[in-house]
């Protein structure tokens, strides 16, 4: 399998402090099923969220999402519907999102 043709895996983590406002039930509840109806079309197979175990400064979560292959990401990230969908991260956060591309070894 070429890495093309591969699963493309992206990072989305967001930094902060106790004191960041993060929104986890609106990010779960709304945020997260927008992304996936936004991108699912486009090659999208799987959105999850995550949050450290204990409050401190650093991470305070970090969300897996998923592409059939890298053409799929490409699509979602090109998609008519992106711009709402990072337009909404302003409803659960002032935090900006760092993104990340994971490959296979």
């Amino acid at each position: 399998m070429t890495e093309q043709n591969a699963p493309a895996i992206v990072y989305v983590s967001y930094q902060g402090t106790p004191q960041t406002r993060f929104d986890r039930d609106y990010y779960v509840a709304h945020h997260l099923p927008l992304v996936v109806r936004s991108w699912q079309r486009h090659g999208l197979e799987s959105a999850s969220a995550f949050f450290p175990a204990v409050e401190a400064s650093g991470t305070i979560a970090i969300c897996e999402i998923r592409f059939r292959d890298t053409a799929a990401m490409e699509a979602a990230f090109a998609a008519p519907e992106t711009p709402a969908v990072m337009a909404d991260v302003a409803r659960f956060t002032d935090v900006q999102p760092d993104l990340a591309r994971a490959v296979a070894l």
